[in-house]
């Protein structure tokens, strides 16, 4: 079990990278300095990830997405959960929902490095196993419905992509 999970999660960080548009200032981290770093340690080195980083860490994620990978994570920022129905971060973080809450999370995650450049209109399969739709049309790419706003950032283990919505499986 724990390897199926570690490989959805995988796919679903890869994922979730690919289908953020590179921009200077959606990530504080410089590229030089993440790509000495694992996913989770750039996550939380960025600032805007903080609900993202607590989550993976309550779903029992965090040691998979330190892991080897490669992944591709398309990452919702603190201001895309906060879209989410009041009371529905705080729920998902109950030990109780922690099923809900990886399948969510495995959800944004590819296994494998997906870079912007090589992101085309398509169903990627995530790491929960279900496929997560990327378009790409009129220069912007859009994951599960998810604008991505930044592209590209590189951690040891993969790559992230920023969006700026929770994708939610089906």
């Amino acid at each position: 079990m724990k390897s199926i999970v570690s490989f959805a999660l995988s796919s679903l960080f890869a994922a979730a990278l690919l289908a953020v548009p590179a921009h200077a200032n959606s990530c504080s981290v410089s590229k030089e300095v993440a790509a000495s770093k694992d996913i989770v340690a750039v996550a939380s080195s960025a600032g805007s990830f903080n609900t993202l980083v607590a989550a993976v860490k309550a779903a029992g994620l965090a040691e998979t997405l330190q892991g080897a990978g490669p992944f591709t994570v398309f990452a919702p920022t603190d201001e895309a959960f906060a879209k989410l129905p009041a009371g529905t971060v705080e729920s998902l973080l109950l030990p109780e929902n922690k099923q809900k809450l990886v399948a969510i999370l495995t959800y944004h995650v590819l296994a494998g490095k997906v870079l912007a450049a090589d992101v085309k209109t398509m169903q990627a399969g995530t790491v929960n196993g279900q496929k997560l739709p990327i378009v790409v049309a009129a220069g912007k790419v859009t994951v599960g419905g998810a604008n991505v706003v930044a592209t590209d950032v590189a951690a040891s283990n993969g790559v992230i992509h920023v969006i700026d919505t929770v994708v939610l499986p089906l």
